[in-house]
C-alpha cells in the first residue's frame, strides 16, 4: 500500500512540472496551428501540448492533475513537445515511474542542434526520425509535400509500419525491394541495440504478425543500409514531383533526417517553391 501512495505522490509532483514547462513556451516556438486568440494563457495551452505530443487535451489535463499514469513513450512525446533538456526528461521519467528504463530505452529526443536545423529549413521538406524510423517531428514543407499530419501519435508515424501495414502513401521508391531490405535492417539494428525497449519490441511483434513480407525480411536478417535516392512524390494537387532524397544520421543522438531537394531551375524546384507559398493548404480549396 505504501508503494501505491508513493506512486500517487510522484505523479502529483509531475503535474506542476508539466504546467511549468508548458508555461515556458509560446505558440511561435513550436509552430502551433491554433493561431492567436484574444484571450491566451501564458505559454502553451493544453490543446497545443496535446497536438504536439499525440495525446488528447483531456489526457494532458489528467496528467497535470496527477490522475494519469503515462507510459515512457508518452513521457518522451511530452518531452519533445515541451522541448525538455536531458535532465528534465530524466526527471519526468523518474516521476512517472520509469527510472529503470532510462538506459534501456531507445533515444527519442530531438537535440537542440537538430531542432535548430529543423526550424531553419523553411523552404525544404525535412523530417526527424529516431533509430527505428518513427517520425518525431517535421517542418511545414514536409507536411505540404508528404501529407502526414503532425501529432497523430499512431503506429503510422513509424516509417516501417506505414510502409508494410499502413495505407498507401505519396512516395514512390525506384528500387522497392532494396528500400524494404534497408528499413527492416535498420529496425533490426535498433531492436538489437535496445532489446529492453518494450515499445520497440511491440512494434516489431506487430509487424511480424501483420506482414508476411516484413516477417520474411526480418527472419532472413539481410543487411542493408539507407542510401540517397531519387524519389517521385505523387502530390494530389501538383502531380508527380521528382526529388532527391538524402538521409543524414546524427551520430550520438540516434536520429535521422530525411531531406527532399530539387535540382535548381527544374520543374520540381518550381513545385517546391509553390508548396512553400501555400504551406500545407490544399491548392484551389478553401
Amino acid at each position: 500500500m505504501r508503494g501505491d501512495n508513493e506512486r500517487v505522490d510522484t505523479l502529483l509532483e509531475l503535474g506542476p512540472l508539466l504546467r511549468s514547462w508548458r508555461g515556458r513556451l509560446q505558440p511561435a516556438d513550436v509552430g502551433s496551428p491554433f493561431g492567436m486568440t484574444s484571450t491566451r494563457t501564458v505559454g502553451l495551452r493544453r490543446e497545443e501540448v496535446a497536438w504536439l505530443s499525440g495525446v488528447s487535451p483531456d489526457y494532458v489535463k489528467r496528467l497535470e492533475q496527477g490522475r494519469a499514469n503515462p507510459t515512457a513513450t508518452v513521457v518522451h512525446a511530452l518531452a519533445r513537445a515541451l522541448r525538455l533538456s536531458d535532465s528534465e526528461t530524466a526527471t519526468a521519467l523518474r516521476l512517472a515511474g520509469h527510472a529503470s528504463d532510462l538506459r534501456a530505452l531507445m533515444p527519442r529526443r530531438i537535440t537542440p542542434s537538430v531542432r535548430r536545423l529543423l526550424d531553419r529549413f523553411t523552404d525544404t521538406p525535412v523530417a526527424v526520425f529516431d533509430a527505428a524510423w518513427t517520425r518525431l517531428d517535421q517542418n511545414q514543407m514536409w507536411t505540404a509535400l508528404i501529407g502526414n499530419p503532425r501529432g497523430r501519435g499512431d503506429r503510422c508515424d513509424n516509417l516501417v509500419w506505414g510502409h508494410f501495414l499502413g495505407p498507401p502513401d505519396r512516395v514512390r521508391h525506384p528500387r522497392l525491394e532494396e528500400y524494404r531490405v534497408s528499413i527492416v535492417a535498420d529496425l533490426h539494428r535498433a531492436h538489437t541495440q535496445y532489446p529492453a525497449d518494450a515499445d520497440l519490441a511491440s512494434l516489431v511483434m506487430g509487424l511480424r504478425q501483420g506482414s508476411e513480407d516484413f516477417a520474411r525480411l526480418w527472419d532472413t536478417a539481410v543487411l542493408g543500409e539507407q542510401a540517397s535516392q531519387h524519389k517521385t512524390i505523387d502530390h494530389p494537387d501538383l502531380g508527380p514531383i521528382e526529388l532527391d532524397c538524402d538521409i543524414v544520421t546524427v551520430q550520438g543522438a540516434g536520429l535521422r533526417l530525411i531531406i527532399f531537394t530539387a535540382e535548381p531551375s527544374s520543374a520540381a524546384a518550381e513545385q517546391l517553391r509553390l508548396l512553400a507559398v501555400i504551406g500545407s493548404q490544399q491548392i484551389g480549396r478553401a
